[in-house]
């Protein structure tokens, strides 16, 4: 048998316990597998794990119990605190919580103010001792699925051992401290974006969707039932907004997509503003870009857009309708007019809306020529729809110049955002949401599948510690 000799520090001294228990752990498991008979090596993994766990929480132990200052008066931020007590709290690493002691101090003529410890000052804990890296891992697990889900997953992988509903605390805790600073924080992550070498064009996006909410319901007239909810709610349904920053090359291809959400009751100017000022970055980065807006046809949609970018800021803007929402508005209409032939005549459409600049004027006298403008079918009237769509949004269908100029013709990117965004994590069965937290939700959602979550976890975590400094 090797023999090893560690020398381990007194302030590891537990950790060293820790390795040794590990090593009996492994060793245990080495004696089930002479011979050749099957071995059941989930056991083996879980007890491993289960050594590994121990041996973390003691190092993170140490770390910690090292971060404690234990002076009558401590310094952070420019402010004297005063020591008001010691005390035991634990703190929770990805592998358990771990107690620690730790002096407690109040900032001085402050009447009954925070009381707070150096531990989780330095450290930058989350809410009450949720150690960064802890707090992040359990918010991006909330952000992908449900709190149900995410304890559940936890307890397979045998990792962050917390109940579901610290992991829903904690998720919004870590978008409390990211929204305040989420403008700063994303000029932050914009400026250190690299734009790809082939990208021709940048389009800005905007949709919405619908989510439900969970709302006040008035209480019936008259006196309630038995066991009648005291807080009466209702789960109604409302529209919730979705924007996209995308960078395509020379053929109209997503090279990369930046995706935003707001709840329905969020602030969608911002939001738009938000848009316009990434935008603007990456066209100071690379002033060849061209700028392209593409959404369906909602006039709220092309108002908010138009308002931030402007031809003062950006030059020229080339706007577009969908084009697939443009080509089922023709097919509708198609079906009316030229029945069950009508599959031709669309192709037909859609070819000329590609190949020429003014098709959509001549697609607009087609429709007038047929007569069919008011033929009903349901409750709709294609015809003259489509009739509504082309004059309104003619001046936005000039595909031909964009495709000539690389320029994608398709709201893909946004229509997608809609689905992974919301409906993928809002809209699971019963599901409803409160404004706020849901906000949460969105923004640590959108970090997430816009690829920006670790950059924006770093700079987010960055701003919750501190250094202290201790008074003599």
């Amino acid at each position: 048998m090797a023999a090893m000799v560690i020398h381990v520090p007194e302030q590891l001294k537990d950790f060293g316990v820790a390795v040794l228990a590990m090593i009996e752990a492994a060793q245990s498991s080495l004696a089930g597998t002479a011979g050749g008979k099957a071995v059941d090596y989930d056991a083996v993994e879980c007890a491993i794990a289960d050594a590994a766990a121990r041996c973390e929480c003691a190092a993170h132990g140490a770390v910690l119990r090292a971060l404690d200052i234990d002076k009558p008066a401590i310094e952070i931020g420019g402010k004297l605190h005063r020591r008001v007590g010691r005390c035991e709290a634990p703190y929770y690493t990805m592998a358990g919580p771990v107690v620690v002691t730790r002096s407690l101090y109040r900032e001085r003529g402050v009447r009954n103010g925070r009381v707070v410890d150096p531990v989780s000052v330095r450290a930058g804990v989350v809410a009450d001792g949720w150690l960064p890296r802890t707090a992040r891992a359990m918010a991006h697990a909330l952000q992908q699925s449900t709190s149900r889900d995410a304890e559940a997953s936890a307890r397979e992988s045998k990792r962050l051992p917390y109940s579901r509903s610290s992991f829903e605390r904690v998720a919004h805790a870590v978008g409390e401290a990211y929204l305040p600073h989420h403008v700063d924080i994303e000029g932050g992550l914009i400026e250190e974006f690299v734009v790809p070498k082939n990208a021709r064009s940048v389009s800005a996006s905007l949709d919405r969707v619908n989510v439900p909410m969970e709302e006040p319901r008035p209480r019936p007239v008259g006196r309630p039932k038995k066991n009648a909810p005291k807080r009466p709610i209702a789960r109604n349904f409302r529209q919730a907004y979705c924007g996209t920053v995308t960078l395509h090359d020379a053929d109209g291809e997503a090279l990369h997509t930046i995706r935003y959400g707001r709840m329905p009751q969020g602030n969608v100017a911002e939001l738009v503003e938000g848009m316009a000022a990434d935008v603007g970055m990456l066209i100071a980065q690379r002033g060849d870009l061209l700028v392209d807006l593409l959404c369906d046809g909602a006039p709220e949609m092309w108002n908010l857009l138009r308002a931030q970018f402007t031809a003062e800021n950006f030059g020229e803007v080339h706007e577009l309708i969908d084009l697939r929402h443009t080509t089922e508005k023709l097919r509708a209409a198609a079906e009316v007019i030229h029945g069950e032939g009508y599959q031709p005549v669309v192709q037909r459409w859609k070819l000329r809306l590609l190949n020429t600049s003014r098709a959509a004027d001549g697609i607009l006298a087609e429709l007038h020529a047929s007569g069919l403008e008011h033929v009903t079918v349901g409750k709709t009237m294609p015809v003259h729809e489509a009739i509504t769509y082309l004059t309104n949004q003619g001046d936005r269908m000039d595909y031909a110049s964009a495709r000539r100029l690389g320029l994608p013709l398709g709201s893909g990117n946004v229509e997608a955002t809609c689905k992974s965004l919301f409906e993928v994590r809002f809209k699971r069965a019963g599901s409803r949401w409160k404004e706020v937290t849901g906000e949460h939700i969105v923004h640590l959602r959108a970090l997430a599948i816009s690829d920006r979550w670790p950059r924006a976890m770093e700079l987010t975590m960055q701003r919750l510690r501190h250094a202290v400094k201790a008074v003599a």
